[in-house]
C-alpha cells in the first residue's frame, strides 16, 4: 500500500463567486463539478488527468480561529489500498468522519492527530460531474462495494467502528441518483 500523491485540497471561502472567478479566469483552471445551491465548486488544470485539484466550499467562518482548509486529500492505487489505510487509521485511534461513494472516487474522511480533516481516496474510473457523497461500508466484499459505488439510489450504512464525529460535514449533495454522472472509460 502506498499513497500515490496529493489529489486535491478543499478550501472554505467567504465569497464563492469571487474565488471561482479567480481560479478560473486568473489562473486558468476549469470548472469540473458544481452545485451552487450547496456552495461547492471543483476546478482542475487538466480535467482529463484530474477530476479536480481545488475544491471550493462556501461557508468560511469570519472569526480568527476559523479553519480555511476543508480537507487535504491523498490518492491510493486500489480499493484494497483504501481499506488498508482505513484500518491503519482505526488502529491508530484516529476518528473516522465518513467513508463515502463519490461515484468518481471512494473516499475515507478522517481527522488527523491535530484534528485536521483529511481524506484518502481511490479513483473508480467512473465520471460524475456533480459533487455527490453517499455513505458506504468499505468492509463489505469487493462485489458489494462495487454494486454500491454505482447504485446511488440507496445509502449504505456508515462504516465507522466508532460514532462519527461530524457526520454532516460530508453532505450528500447532488441532483439525485446518477444525475449528472456519465460512464467514462478511464480514471478522471
Amino acid at each position: 500500500m502506498a499513497i500515490l500523491g496529493l489529489g486535491h485540497v478543499g478550501i472554505y471561502v467567504y465569497d464563492l463567486e469571487r474565488m471561482v472567478a479567480f481560479y478560473r479566469d486568473t489562473l486558468g483552471l476549469r470548472i469540473t463539478k458544481q452545485n451552487w445551491r450547496a456552495g461547492i465548486v471543483f476546478l482542475s488544470a487538466d480535467p482529463e488527468r484530474a477530476d479536480h485539484e481545488i475544491a471550493l466550499f462556501r461557508g468560511r467562518a469570519a472569526d480568527a480561529d476559523s479553519r480555511v482548509i476543508n480537507q487535504i486529500s491523498l490518492r491510493v492505487a486500489s480499493l484494497d489500498d483504501l481499506r488498508t489505510v482505513y484500518r491503519r487509521l482505526i488502529d491508530a485511534g484516529l476518528k473516522i468522519d465518513a467513508v463515502v461513494n463519490h461515484v468518481s472516487a471512494l473516499g475515507c474522511y478522517y481527522f488527523d492527530p491535530e484534528d485536521n480533516r483529511s481524506e484518502v481516496f481511490w479513483v473508480t474510473g467512473r465520471a460524475c460531474w456533480v459533487p455527490i457523497a453517499h455513505l458506504i461500508d468499505i468492509e463489505q466484499p469487493d462485489n458489494a462495494v462495487g454494486r454500491n459505488r454505482f447504485a446511488l439510489g440507496t445509502t449504505a450504512p456508515h462504516s465507522d467502528r466508532r460514532a462519527p464525529r461530524k457526520r454532516a460535514s460530508v453532505p450528500a449533495v447532488g441532483l439525485g441518483a446518477n444525475a449528472g454522472c456519465a460512464r467514462f472509460g478511464g480514471p478522471n
